[in-house]
């Protein structure tokens, strides 16, 4: 059983090691939304959870709207529940590529 199990792992490492590459490319160019404060505040990252976006609506600039803690809350809001998404689309593509098998930490993206 052992050895079964190590036969797997093998043939696992060898499919990781030619399917990772596409993968990592295809997880970098996609980008992951996500908006706080019904929408005025809207954050985009790539797969590797970097910022690469980053819109605010002008009604909260000026005026009795403004208000730049209430903005810089709304701003890591929006940034953290999109990097969130990216980190949840990297792990559902590990487990993906694993057939669901755990690996050990740092043997990953």
């Amino acid at each position: 059983m052992m050895f079964g199990d190590i036969g797997r792992l093998m043939k696992l490492a060898g499919e990781m090691k030619r399917k990772m590459p596409e993968m990592k490319a295809r997880l970098e160019s996609s980008r992951f939304t996500a908006a706080a404060g019904g929408g005025v505040v809207t954050a985009v990252v790539n797969g590797k959870g970097i910022l690469a976006d980053l819109k605010i609506d002008k009604s909260l600039l000026s005026g009795a709207q403004a208000d730049a803690e209430m903005l810089e809350d709304l701003v890591k809001a929006a940034v953290s529940a999109a990097q969130a998404k990216a980190t949840a689309a990297a792990d559902e593509a590990m487990k993906e590529l694993t057939g669901g098998m755990d690996l050990p930490p740092g043997l990953g993206l």
